[in-house]
C-alpha cells in the first residue's frame, strides 16, 4: 500500500487515495507516488534507553544534595550505575536498579 495523486489529464491534482500499485495502475492513466512524511524520528532501543537513564539522574539529583537522606550511600551506588550501564554488556536490556 502507497499513497498516490491521482491526475487530471493536464497535471492537477485531483484525488489522493491509498491503495496498492497494481489498482493504481488498472484504474488510472495519469497518477503520482507520494512519499510519507515522517511524522517524528523513530529512536533506537539505545537512544530510549539513554533518555530513561538521563530521567533518572536528573530525578535523583536533588535528592544527592540532603545531608541526611537516608539512603544516599545507596543512590550514589544507583546513579554511579546510571552512568556505567552503556559501556557494560547489559546495556540496553537490563536497567540498573536502585537497591533500597
Amino acid at each position: 500500500m502507497a499513497r498516490f495523486e491521482i491526475l487530471s489529464e493536464n497535471g492537477e491534482v485531483e484525488n489522493t487515495i491509498v491503495a496498492s500499485l497494481s489498482f493504481v495502475e488498472a484504474n488510472y492513466t495519469n497518477f503520482r507516488e507520494v512519499e510519507e512524511p515522517t511524522k517524528w524520528p523513530v529512536k533506537t532501543k539505545e537512544e530510549e534507553e539513554r533518555e530513561w537513564r538521563d530521567s533518572e539522574l536528573t530525578r535523583t539529583d536533588s535528592l544527592m544534595l540532603l545531608s541526611d537522606y537516608p539512603y544516599k550511600e545507596q543512590l550514589t551506588a544507583y546513579r554511579q550505575a546510571l552512568r556505567d550501564w552503556p559501556a557494560t554488556e547489559d546495556f540496553p536490556d537490563t536497567r540498573p536498579t536502585l537497591g533500597i
